[in-house]
């Protein structure tokens, strides 16, 4: 439970044993996977337990050996508290089924597991990560052959089979580690050198050595660790100071986020405000944090305090742009929600402009094909073409820590940039609803709205309904599309006009809708 003292918000007690327990034997019948771009997710028991895990693992075996998909499978996962116990079954239940395992003896950054494939030395993953989510959930997600999330059809096919072996457990095949070693079917591996040195080809961490600046990243308890220390070591960044290297599974050290939850969210100012603080002392000149499974990032400078990742991806477009860092790409990527400067951006280095549905799955095939100069989303993910297919938060503060070592405060080079382009006014919010409503969403179509002329005083220009309802305006936008996850209608926003005019946007949003 959460209570409430004098009006603060305290944080919630985690019982390990318990959700050790519940794990192993759910208190409750497990509920069927479900199993999306993220693979699948719950909280540790019903949500997600250890027949969950076995059951996705004897799927993506059938797939294998059904497609005749040949070579190893990288299988790992973050710092959660069972992601080592998830990583260890599916290896026991892949190699059980004669596939090779890569098993590395560390944490796993989700945006390592898309290198070590697009390298060739994994053909797909298995993931065990809930991203950001609170300590008690847990997730196991499956990456193909082009290193990106698996798209729907996949998906789905992982769900249907993972259910069947739900209901039959004893269809699941398993092994030892043990007997898979001595069968020559499972190997650890060293996925720390080969990433942070291809990393320099991108970064240049000499100037960020050289820039007399300090700098600070926060793994927030993550995967990170042990590759921003070898970052550091290799690069000789005595500049950088690594401020925490705490690895606890109930993430208790974690500040609380607005709702009580602790949540490792590098974009959210509760969670990072001790790096706020730093950089506000004048004790650092930037600070960065990715998440658990490193595919977000977040960053704070004495100028801007917490940079809103819209911020960032604007400042970090430009910048890989005018660098010429993406050879031959010829395109800046971003999901519907994220800010339309970016499209701005775009013309004004006379690139062409992308806008995919919400889901970085979107871009994997622009990624693969070398389009993108930068892919974006407002939710603080990123990559670029000839790097990952994954979301890369690591990627993301190396880039971030050079644009300031060469450029200065990020807060002062996006001011620059909404000044040349136009300062727009953006925000999200959350509108709880219900079940029956984002269905009736989820389902609306442009059409329906053909009669509506005019929102906010300004002019209907089109609707998209490729992912919820978007609208379109001469000098503004706004998006409502259910969450995938909870009952509520997010509702995304900006205008170029004013703070007002964003405010009436919000409000017109929830009218045209209803």
């Amino acid at each position: 439970m959460v209570s409430k003292l004098a009006g603060t918000l305290t944080k919630e007690k985690i019982d390990i044993k318990k959700l050790e327990q519940e794990f192993y034997h759910p208190s409750s019948t497990p509920a069927p996977v479900k199993f999306g771009t993220s693979g699948h997710r719950g909280q540790l028991g019903a949500g997600f337990c250890a027949l969950h895990a076995k059951a996705i693992a004897q799927a993506v075996a059938r797939i294998h050996s059904e497609k005749k998909i040949e070579g190893k499978i990288l299988v790992g996962g973050d710092t959660r508290l069972m992601s080592r116990a998830v990583a260890d079954m599916c290896a026991q239940v892949l190699t059980a089924n004669g596939l090779k395992v890569i098993l590395p003896d560390c944490p796993v950054p989700t945006p390592v597991f898309s290198f070590e494939i697009l390298s060739g030395r994994a053909v797909a993953c298995l993931n065990g990560t809930a991203s950001h989510n609170p300590p008690q959930d847990m997730g196991l997600k499956y990456n193909p052959s082009n290193g990106g999330p698996a798209d729907a059809t996949l998906t789905s096919l992982i769900e249907k089979y993972a259910n069947e072996y739900m209901a039959n457990p004893s269809a699941i095949k398993e092994i030892s580690l043990e007997e898979a070693t001595t069968k020559g079917l499972v190997e650890n591996s060293d996925i720390i050198t080969p990433y942070i040195t291809a990393l320099a080809k991108l970064i240049d961490f000499k100037a960020i050595r050289d820039s007399g600046l300090k700098f600070a990243v926060h793994p927030l308890g993550g995967a990170s660790l042990s590759f921003y220390k070898a970052i550091k070591a290799k690069y000789q960044l005595t500049n950088l100071d690594i401020v925490s290297t705490e690895i606890d599974p109930t993430f208790y050290f974690i500040p609380i986020d607005h709702d009580g939850k602790i949540r490792m969210d590098p974009s959210s100012k509760y969670p990072m405000s001790p790096l706020i603080d730093f950089v506000e002392s004048g004790e650092y000149n930037f600070a960065g944090a990715s998440d658990p499974d490193s595919d977000r990032f977040g960053c704070a400078t004495p100028k801007g305090g917490l940079i809103s990742p819209n911020h960032a991806l604007c400042v970090m477009a430009d910048y890989l742009v005018r660098h010429h860092k993406i050879e031959g790409a010829s395109t800046i990527g971003r999901t519907l929600g994220t800010t339309s400067l970016l499209d701005k951006i775009a013309t004004a280095h006379h690139l062409q402009l992308d806008e995919v549905n919400v889901g970085f799955k979107y871009f994997v095939p622009g990624l693969v094909k070398h389009t993108y100069v930068l892919a974006g989303e407002e939710s603080a993910g990123m990559s670029v073409s000839g790097w990952t297919t994954e979301k890369d938060g690591i990627f993301a503060v190396c880039l971030l820590m050079e644009i300031c070592a060469k450029e200065g405060d990020i807060a002062d080079l996006y001011d620059k940039l909404a000044k040349q382009n136009g300062v727009p006014y953006y925000t999200r919010v959350d509108v709880p609803t219900d079940e029956t409503t984002k269905k009736k969403v989820k389902a609306m179509k442009a059409a329906d709205f053909k009669e509506v002329k005019e929102v906010a005083g300004e002019k209907v220009l089109r609707v998209r309904d490729t992912d919820g309802i978007k609208v379109y305006l001469p000098s503004s936008w706004f998006l409502v599309r259910p969450s995938g996850t909870e009952n509520i209608l997010k509702i995304y926003a900006e205008t170029y006009e004013s703070e007002k005019h964003l405010h009436e946007l919000i409000e017109e949003a929830q009218k045209v809708l209803k």
